[in-house]
């Protein structure tokens, strides 16, 4: 299989494996080529690209500009903080406004759920989701199992834990959709109240334990506590949370075996994770950010070739 089976990256619910697979042969190519001396291939010198981004975003948004400039492509940077959307346009007359100057291509993050999904039946272009709401975030979703393929050989088997804010988390969906397409198995582990009602029916099995579900995993991704979604209390303190569901260095050195640390970042150093786990090394967090460009140019290069 050499293309993709979809025109557009909504999220992970609408990929097959071969998709996947196919996306993480690209991302092994390009992360040699990130890696040479010269970064840059010349295979999207005529592709114009849209990051189109109504939420706050250093991580995610720098990720995908390297990796469409390593694409050579010509990329547009639109803010809609500093924007007529503030004036009261709608996305689909902000978007159309931008496609108007001959863009192929737009990486969406918007605050709604279901927004690129919205775009993508109105709008010429190819779009890519780089998280709606608490939705899916499915690029996050690739480059985290990219990183565990990559550190263990395969997905296939491995036990996974996701730890935290799972309620409102896009990376949580977006994973659990990857993982279970990849044959991994699937713990979530949080306050009660941060668990979504029948999430078991994704698959996945809960554990309020945090020290079990250490003990159990290969990988444990920890989610950052995400305070700006959190409308009310879901748990008493912040130091309440880290006690019961945070991880230190002696926490880790006291398991059974020795596991991997993933976090999607930022990291609210001291709170999901102390700073001595963060840089330790069963952390692979430096290498998630590495494989994102990799596999930011791979969504980005095999999108692009399905413009007709």
């Amino acid at each position: 299989m050499s293309e993709l089976s979809v025109n557009h990256l909504l999220g992970i619910k609408y990929l097959n494996e071969d998709d996947i697979q196919l996306i993480f042969e690209t991302a092994d190519h390009f992360k040699e080529v990130i890696n040479r001396s010269i970064k840059k291939v010349p295979s999207l010198r005529d592709i114009t690209i849209a990051n189109v981004f109504f939420e706050n975003s250093t991580r995610t948004k720098l990720s995908f500009e390297l990796a469409e400039k390593r694409l050579s492509a010509d990329v547009i940077n639109f803010s809609a903080s500093q924007s007529s959307v503030k004036k009261g346009e709608t996305l689909i007359d902000t978007v159309n406004n931008i496609l108007s100057m001959k863009v192929d291509m737009v990486v969406m993050r918007h605050p709604n759920p279901g927004a690129g999904i919205f775009l993508s039946k109105n709008v010429k272009a190819s779009i890519i989701n780089a998280g709606d709401g608490a939705h899916e975030h499915p690029t996050q979703a690739l480059l985290d199992s990219f990183s565990i393929r990559e550190k263990f050989g395969d997905v296939a088997g491995k036990n996974v834990v996701i730890v935290g804010d799972i309620l409102h988390s896009r990376v949580a969906l977006s994973n659990i959709f990857a993982l279970r397409l990849q044959g991994a198995n699937i713990k979530v582990c949080g306050p009660k109240t941060l668990l979504p009602k029948h999430i078991e029916t994704l698959g996945v099995e809960v554990e309020t334990d945090l020290r079990k579900a250490l003990n159990w995993c290969d990988v444990a991704n920890m989610l950052r506590i995400q305070n700006e979604r959190l409308d009310i209390s879901y748990f008493p303190t912040t130091r309440e949370y880290t006690q019961q569901f945070g991880v230190n260095k002696m926490l880790l050195d006291s398991l059974d075996k020795e596991i991997v640390i993933m976090h999607p970042g930022p990291i609210n150093r001291g709170v999901e994770i102390t700073s001595d786990v963060a840089d330790s090394k069963q952390s692979i967090i430096l290498n998630q950010v590495e494989n994102g460009v990799a596999i930011r140019m791979a969504v980005i290069y095999l999108l692009a070739s399905k413009i007709k």
